[in-house]
């Protein structure tokens, strides 16, 4: 009702509304408020209902809020049964759907127990099963002794 009014923030409205209109000409004009915003109240209540009846009977389950596009698709598509689009959403598994195409690009065959397996004729991290590089996998690190390649230009 107070649109994210802390309790400080509303003592102090109320003291300067003491300030600005004197505590004589106050309680008038919170009543003078209170009588403005019951008006409107019974405006739109009365518009809303006004609309209703024009639609007709076949609108009788219509609300305003259904207008906001984010309340409309969930409505209309996210409950609705007859659409089965719950079923279709549970039945997804983005990460099983994203491991097959990763294994499809890399070039490794998809099995049930390991999808991370590479394919038998891939050689370890240089290339996969179609001769390209696998550019996900990290290359190998150096033999022990042999430093990494040092390019003084680079640094």
């Amino acid at each position: 009702m107070f649109f994210d009014i802390g309790p400080l923030e509303l003592i102090a409205l109320i003291v300067l509304a003491v300030l600005v209109f004197g505590p004589e000409k106050l309680p008038k004009v919170i009543q003078d408020t209170a009588r403005f915003v019951r008006k409107v109240r019974e405006f739109s209540d009365s518009a809303r209902e006004d609309i209703r009846r024009e639609l007709g009977p076949e609108f009788k389950d219509f609300e305003f809020e259904d207008l906001n596009p984010k309340n409309f698709a969930r409505k209309h598509l996210l409950e609705n049964e007859d659409l089965g689009l719950k079923e279709i959403r549970n039945g997804f598994d983005l990460r099983q759907e994203l491991a097959e195409v990763t294994d499809a690009v890399n070039g490794r065959e998809i099995t049930a127990g390991t999808p991370d397996a590479p394919a038998a004729g891939s050689a370890k991290g240089s290339s996969a099963a179609g001769g390209t590089p696998d550019r996900f996998r990290k290359e190998a690190p150096p033999a022990g002794s042999e430093p990494p390649p040092f390019d003084a230009d680079a640094t």
